[in-house]
């Protein structure tokens, strides 16, 4: 089984997200992990919106309920790793185990619209970033765990 953490800055959103869609991709064949670098504890937005896709990210980290930080994890192989914004890929720890680090940035759901969508309110930020969070978590164990 392989072993798979993602880091954000906050371990509220993004990563939650992607530990919650990349488990359900993966099915048995991975243990996904979520962290930060500065964990602010999950966002309520993050719950509803992946619950609105049919997965309960509301339980699902190792340790505590919540947001776990990146020193917590650094003491476990992991085969993968990957920073899903700019701030933890720059900011992490260094995982001497990790097999394969991988990084993609995806906008903060949590802040105001980026300018080329004005308006946009938060919980159609939260789904949008959802959504990307979901295809690539999909083509990602598409690649490194076929069935």
């Amino acid at each position: 089984m392989k072993r798979i953490l993602v880091l954000c800055t906050g371990n509220s959103a993004r990563s939650q997200l992607a530990q919650g869609y990349l488990q359900h991709f993966a099915g048995d064949r991975a243990e996904v992990y979520s962290a930060g670098v500065d964990p602010k504890g999950v966002n309520p937005v993050a719950i509803q919106v992946v619950a609105e896709d049919g997965l309960d990210i509301s339980h699902h980290t190792a340790r505590r309920p919540g947001s776990n930080h990146a020193d917590e994890y650094t003491g476990i192989a992991f085969d993968y790793v990957i920073t899903v914004c700019d701030n933890a890929r720059e900011q992490c720890p260094y995982f001497p185990s990790a097999g394969e680090w991988f990084h993609h940035s995806f906008s903060d759901p949590g802040h105001t619209a980026p300018a080329d969508r004005p308006g946009e309110d938060l919980v159609t930020s939260f789904r949008r970033v959802r959504d990307e969070i979901k295809e690539y978590s999909r083509e990602f164990i598409h690649q490194k765990l076929p069935a």
